[in-house]
């Protein structure tokens, strides 16, 4: 019973320790992390308005010719249906 007690007792010891160094680690560590956000300078203020976003180039006539071969050869394998094709051979030359 004496050796039970007694491993029972450095289990605890272990454990309690474990968790204080942990504890200790991480509270060091958001120390940090707040010393380091304090000491970065805030963003710059945006303007009171946004320009907007830029228009994406538009694609030229050669890229869509490529896409609608590659639409084309998914097609002939299978990979596509005929309505999957035409949906998205549509959205192609929309765009």
């Amino acid at each position: 019973m004496p050796g039970l007690l007694r491993g029972v007792a450095r289990t605890a010891v272990v454990a309690g320790t474990a968790t204080a160094v942990s504890n200790r680690v991480n509270r060091r560590q958001q120390g940090r992390w707040a010393a380091q956000e304090a000491s970065q300078p805030p963003p710059p203020q945006s303007a009171s308005y946004a320009e907007p976003p830029a228009a994406p180039p538009a694609p030229d006539m050669t890229t869509k010719i490529e896409q609608l071969k590659q639409l084309g050869e998914l097609k002939t394998q299978g990979v596509l249906t005929e309505a999957e094709f035409e949906e998205q051979k549509r959205r192609l030359l929309e765009a």
